[in-house]
């Protein structure tokens, strides 16, 4: 059972930041791809951005573009969001994925664990 582990969600202004993480306990976490997923209430599931194991290709969701940045690090099992300039429609609960496939693409599907979610909401 592989277990992800998000982090970092909270309450946070119009035009603020917040940072997400999400762990993996896992000796293969450099094998996956991962991405983040967002829901809000009453909307279907969107994808918010994905990066390639290596970190190489990195693919974005058009509403977070410009505003949102995916990275990881390996040698910490970690994969982060840094969310900027966040908006009110921001507000959702925020998944990470994980996909042990051998090519990213498609990135908004085919993946193969998830995590818990963290909330996150922007006031206005």
């Amino acid at each position: 059972q592989v277990v992800l582990v998000e982090s970092g969600g909270g309450l946070v202004q119009a035009g603020g930041s917040l940072r997400l993480s999400c762990a993996a306990p896992e000796r293969t976490f450099s094998s996956w791809h991962m991405a983040w997923f967002r829901q809000a209430p009453g909307k279907e599931r969107e994808f918010v951005a994905a990066i390639s194991k290596s970190g190489g290709r990195i693919y974005y969701g058009d509403s977070v573009k410009g505003r949102f940045t995916i990275s990881r690090d390996n040698a910490k099992n970690t994969v982060y969001l840094q969310m900027n300039s966040l908006k009110p429609e921001d507000t959702a609960v925020y998944y990470c994925a994980a996909k042990r496939a051998v090519i990213i693409l498609p990135v908004t599907s085919g993946y193969d664990y998830w995590g818990q979610g963290t909330q996150v909401t922007v006031s206005s």
